[in-house]
């Protein structure tokens, strides 16, 4: 009677499957990682203009009127999703602008789909003050200038969240920046300063200035609009 046949795989058949699925495997791993961080970066900016309306949405109610002459302001995070009270009022705001994501405030910005977000207020010289570091105003917020003006940085988390960073003002324009610029290098604790994105600004670190579109901001990157 002849000997049946033995199934599995031999060692040399083995030895290719692992070699075939090792290839594989060093194609896919840095396609998938490129996917995520465009799909992080789609997020981002969709963030950004959702933080927008609502920005226009918290100072046409008037939820922020610290200095009572019936003109809204802008507002942070924590105020704009129902975490703490706005400025001038000793209510939170019901039911909030913001999704209660933007509750989960540290060190003043938000994490969110392998971005932070932040959001700056201006001092009585234009200085963009960044949110408090659980939530809120850190203090010294002009009244007069958070009427007209705000910015919001978009940078990643970590090395693999995305490769751009972004910035949007009170004008509603998205701009980004390939972060390789020589003061660049954004990621996680290194974040953008709060004039970053603008040209013309007044003293350092303000927001009373332009945004930098198709032009190189005060960091030294060059930033373009995103469409």
């Amino acid at each position: 009677m002849g000997g049946k046949s033995q199934g599995g795989f031999t060692l040399i058949e083995l030895m290719i499957v692992i070699a075939v699925l090792s290839v594989l495997i060093t194609i896919a791993i840095p396609n998938l990682i490129s996917a995520r961080m465009r799909a992080n970066e789609t997020s981002a900016v969709a963030i950004l203009r959702t933080i927008s309306a609502a920005q226009g949405e918290f100072r046409s109610k008037i939820l922020a009127d610290v200095d009572g002459d019936g003109a809204g302001e802008y507002g942070y995070f924590a105020e704009m999703s129902g975490a703490m009270a706005p400025r001038s009022s000793s209510v939170a705001v019901q039911p909030p602008i913001l999704s209660s994501h933007f509750r989960n405030i540290y060190e003043g910005r938000v994490k969110h789909s392998g971005y932070y977000f932040r959001m700056f207020l201006p001092d009585v010289d234009g200085i963009g003050l960044g949110e408090a570091n659980e939530g809120g105003t850190p203090g010294s917020v002009s009244s007069d200038l958070a009427e007209s003006v705000w910015c919001c940085y978009a940078w990643p988390n970590s090395g693999n969240g995305g490769d751009r960073v972004f910035c949007i003002n009170q004008q509603g324009d998205i701009i980004s920046t390939n972060n390789e610029g020589v003061n660049q290098g954004y990621a996680g604790d290194v974040e953008p300063e709060p004039d970053a994105g603008f040209v013309n600004a007044s003293t350092d670190n303000s927001i009373l200035g332009v945004l930098a579109v198709s032009t190189v901001g005060t960091d030294g990157g060059v930033w373009v609009p995103v469409q």
